[in-house]
């Protein structure tokens, strides 16, 4: 590790606490419970050392966007009391490959993709569990399923077997406009809440919201976020 890196591992604790004090300011404004979000680090391009340093300093969930990134940390994290999340777009091809490091994809945008997951799960006898990404913003740099069909779409996936439907997941729109930000992360809550409210088979569970990044967090936290991905304000901007 480099003289660098090995300041920014010493500065790992003190960020982190910084954003959980952020989120229980964010959870208190919103007249919301203490512990009522999870932090998810999104380690994307982090160094196995730096992500290791932070679940030392207490970090239980994390989030890798490459698959090819969660199968090389996954060995040094696999020992460890974490919860691994894939939260980038994932390939069909590289399904089983995901499936032997993450607990939980947060990235299912078609039912090609949750079909292949299914069955998958269903030759390996265990359980996933799925978030359906939607695409609150339109921008054609962002994966996810647009929101009129994000129900639809939840709703099968939550009857697929051994996949278990958890929430959604989004990117917040990219705007100076906080109340374009904020109204994209409400419209995910209206589709979980169409979802949850449907009753459909394996959609009670469905209560997750994955929204809010190091920028925007707590907009998101004011409109229901249970999941915040933060990544530049715990390890710096990226190189």
């Amino acid at each position: 590790m480099t003289d660098d890196d090995g300041a920014r591992r010493a500065s790992i604790a003190v960020r982190l606490a910084a954003v959980r004090g952020r989120i229980a300011r964010a959870e208190e404004a919103a007249g919301r419970g203490p512990g009522s979000v999870r932090l998810l680090l999104a380690t994307k391009i982090q160094p196995v050392e730096l992500v290791r340093a932070a679940v030392a300093a207490g970090a239980d969930l994390v989030g890798e966007n490459r698959v090819q990134e969660l199968v090389a940390k996954g060995p040094d994290l696999a020992d460890r009391d974490v919860e691994v999340h894939l939260i980038g777009h994932l390939q069909a091809n590289k399904v089983n490959q995901a499936l032997r490091w993450a607990t939980c994809v947060e990235s299912v945008d078609s039912l090609a993709l949750a079909r292949r997951l299914s069955q998958r799960c269903e030759a390996a006898d265990r359980d996933l569990d799925v978030l359906v990404q939607v695409n609150v913003s339109g921008e054609t740099t962002k994966f996810g399923v647009v929101p009129g069909d994000a129900e639809a779409l939840a709703v099968v996936v939550a009857a697929l077997p051994r996949l278990r439907l958890r929430g959604f997941m989004t990117i917040g729109a990219r705007s100076t406009d906080e109340g374009v930000v904020r109204a994209g992360f409400a419209r995910l809550r209206e589709v979980r809440d169409a979802v949850v409210g449907s009753r459909a088979p394996g959609t009670a569970g469905a209560t997750g919201l994955s929204m809010g990044m190091s920028g925007d967090l707590e907009l998101a936290v004011a409109e229901g976020s249970t999941i915040v991905r933060i990544g530049t304000a715990v390890f710096g901007a990226r190189g």
